[in-house]
């Protein structure tokens, strides 16, 4: 039995190989083809159910199978399975590039849409994103313009593919092995793991990698000023001309941005900007620059000061005359601790994984009436946990947790889908839910649970925000259901949502028990977290900025392609208020825009963070965790999915349109 095609209700990760996928894809295409030509047939008439009955169902356990092998490709990657999914690559992208724009089934829908007042709302909105997506995926297009539309998305995938595979490789290929003397000041967990990577590979010393849990804490507490600066270069020029040239993503940066263009134009819009923001809230480019911009200005006199009192005290108490790069992380945490008595090593030691999961799960329970119970799953590492979502004992959903970072693990954090809510017209019932919830904290070392900084703890908030959207949907229609059919600029709003718990004494200190003692954090020292919490906003607001700028001109301007590097420099100039390196080559590592779907749609970050502020501030006002409140935020944000406009959605949780003001005040900024 070859596991990508086994009818089992989940997936069968610890089984699937690299010579599964090719016949996988072989058979799953071929019945995505046949149901293609069946229900553009006369046979099947212009009716949704009839349609869905014939073509969804195949199309959907392609789409799952193929999901499952990028999966395993993005969290368990070996030469043989990257090898098996770029071979497949273009077949998958052919196909669905074909259905996106075959004439009969767009002409089949429009018959469908053009008695729509039959059909439930959620099927409605289905039936609109249908057909808008039809012309984004080149329906309308003919001869020549449409071949070319199909090369355009072959390549699109293999760019976008190649281009995470090089922030992977790179990241992967980079590691030195120093003498403890060097490491005068990073955290004692770090030592330990550093000492046991040196070890697993025959050597003395400590291993350090450009993997986050070890990268961050050197930038931040290293005292050794050389060691920080070779460990930044080698972090800030990854996959770009600095380093392996079959690793370089400059090129496969400006065929991206050249072929975005190109299928922009082709579907008659001025630039790929205007393209991406038909699936969006925001009207039009010029808006997001002007929105970018506003915050900038608003955010830029805090930051101004943030930066003077770091180059004041960098200067004053730790000799940095002049305040690199490689310096502000160091001397940032310095100043932290010398201003508000604590580090975030210390903070660290009170949030063990299996106490802060506890917290989360009860929090969720209480607020959504649920119940998070772990179960059994096939898994792809013996650190991947699975979960099952009941209420009252009847199941909702599940989901996985990756949590640790390891080598041929893509970096970051994200939420997936393993599967949608669906109600199956096959006979099969109900679908439930399935997500993958995947982090890249650090693991366990020794006897000890892994211990989660503060920063990851509102990670694993955000991305347990995106998971619930998925998960606790009531929609059954596949299009719509979760996080389906929602605007990409409002995708964020429950994943931010979330984070704000993580600042609120009545939560954390039920997640919180010291590592070796027990004891809960103390009250004093999270009041001591509180009043840090805006410590540098002004500065974390101009760099989100900045790098939503650069963004929406690389994608707007028809010079972006090959000004990619200067239009990045620019960004900066005109936002930031701290000098970057010249040697800095961030686009090159930006998977968000070129191997993440947020090109032309960063800024949604920010947009979302309007929102999702404003949607708290309902729970600051009638209380954390006021039942009436939970059950309006369940009702009217995460049970409709996409089954309509998220501003809709909003308005009937807060009974008015969005304002910035909460925004402002939780960054310290009004």
């Amino acid at each position: 039995m070859n596991p990508l095609l086994a009818p089992d209700d989940l997936p069968a990760f610890a089984a699937v190989r690299p010579e599964h996928v090719t016949p996988a894809v072989d058979r799953l295409l071929a019945d995505a083809e046949a149901a293609l030509a069946h229900a553009t047939s006369a046979a099947v008439p212009a009716d949704y159910d009839a349609i869905s009955s014939v073509l969804d169902v195949a199309v959907e356990r392609l789409s799952r199978a193929w999901s499952a092998v990028g999966h395993l490709q993005a969290v368990a990657d070996t030469p043989a399975l990257r090898a098996a999914y770029v071979e497949n690559l273009p077949r998958v992208t052919a196909f669905l590039t074909r259905l996106g724009a075959d004439s009969g089934l767009y002409a089949k829908m429009k018959a469908v849409a053009r008695h729509a007042e039959g059909l439930s709302p959620a099927r409605r909105k289905a039936v609109q994103d249908a057909l808008r997506d039809f012309v984004l995926g080149g329906a309308e297009l003919k001869g020549a313009e449409r071949e070319r539309f199909a090369e355009i998305q072959d390549r699109l995938a293999e760019l976008s593919q190649r281009f995470g595979d090089h922030v992977l490789d790179a990241t992967d290929g980079w590691s030195m092995v120093v003498d403890g003397a060097d490491l005068d000041g990073l955290p004692a967990d770090l030592l330990a793991a550093t000492r046991a990577a040196a070890e697993a590979d025959g050597r003395p010393g400590h291993k350090l990698t450009l993997h986050q849990p070890v990268y961050a804490p050197v930038m931040q507490y290293a005292k050794n000023r050389a060691l920080r600066e070779t460990v930044f270069r080698a972090h800030a020029t990854r996959a770009s001309e600095f380093g392996p040239p079959e690793l370089d993503n400059t090129e496969v940066m400006r065929e991206l941005v050249l072929l975005r263009q190109e299928e922009a134009a082709l579907l008659g819009h001025p630039s790929y900007a205007h393209l991406s923001l038909v699936t969006k809230m925001a009207e039009s480019p010029e808006h997001v620059l002007g929105f970018v911009r506003d915050l900038a200005a608003r955010a830029r006199a805090h930051a101004e000061r943030d930066l003077a009192e770091l180059e004041d005290f960098a200067a004053r108490e730790l000799g940095l005359l002049q305040l690199e790069a490689w310096d502000r992380p160091f001397a940032s945490e310095q100043l932290k601790q010398a201003r508000f008595a604590f580090s975030s090593d210390e903070v660290k030691l009170y949030f063990t994984e299996p106490r802060v999961l506890d917290g989360l799960f009860r929090l969720v329970e209480g607020l959504f009436d649920v119940t998070i119970r772990e179960a059994e799953a096939s898994v792809w590492h013996d650190s991947v946990r699975f979960f099952r979502i009941e209420r009252a004992g009847q199941p909702l959903a599940a989901f996985y947790l990756d949590l640790h970072a390891r080598a041929g693990k893509e970096g970051g954090a994200w939420m997936d889908d393993v599967r949608q809510r669906w109600a199956r017209p096959d006979g099969r019932g109900l679908q439930l839910p399935v997500a993958h919830l995947v982090c890249n904290f650090a693991p366990p070392v020794g006897d000890r649970p892994a211990l989660l900084t503060h920063d990851d703890l509102i990670t694993l908030f955000h991305e347990f925000g995106h998971g619930l959207h998925h998960m606790l949907t009531r929609v059954d229609e596949l299009a719509v259901a979760g996080i389906a059919g929602v605007e990409w600029d409002a995708a964020e709003l429950p994943s931010q949502f979330m984070e704000n718990f993580c600042w609120e004494w009545d939560v954390v200190s039920r997640l919180s028990a010291h590592v070796d003692t027990g004891a809960p954090l103390p009250r004093p020292l999270f009041e001591k977290m509180r009043a840090a919490r805006n410590f540098q906003s002004g500065l974390t607001m101009l760099r989100h900025c900045e790098y939503a700028l650069f963004d929406m001109r690389l994608h707007l301007e028809t010079s972006g392609a090959t000004r990619l590097h200067a239009l990045a420099d620019e960004a900066r100039r005109e936002v930031a208020v701290v000098r970057a390196p010249d040697f800095l080559r961030y686009p090159n590592t930006f998977t968000h825009l070129f191997d993440g779907g947020y090109a032309a749609g960063y800024y949604g970050y920010a947009w979302a963070e309007v929102l999702s502020a404003d949607a708290f501030s309902a729970f600051e006002e009638a209380g954390l965790f006021d039942a009436a409140t939970g059950r309006r935020y369940l009702e009217a944000i995460l049970e409709v999915g996409g089954s309509r406009p998220a501003l809709e959605s909003f308005v009937a949780f807060r009974g008015r349109e969005p304002r910035l003001d909460a925004l402002l005040r939780h960054q310290g900024i009004a």
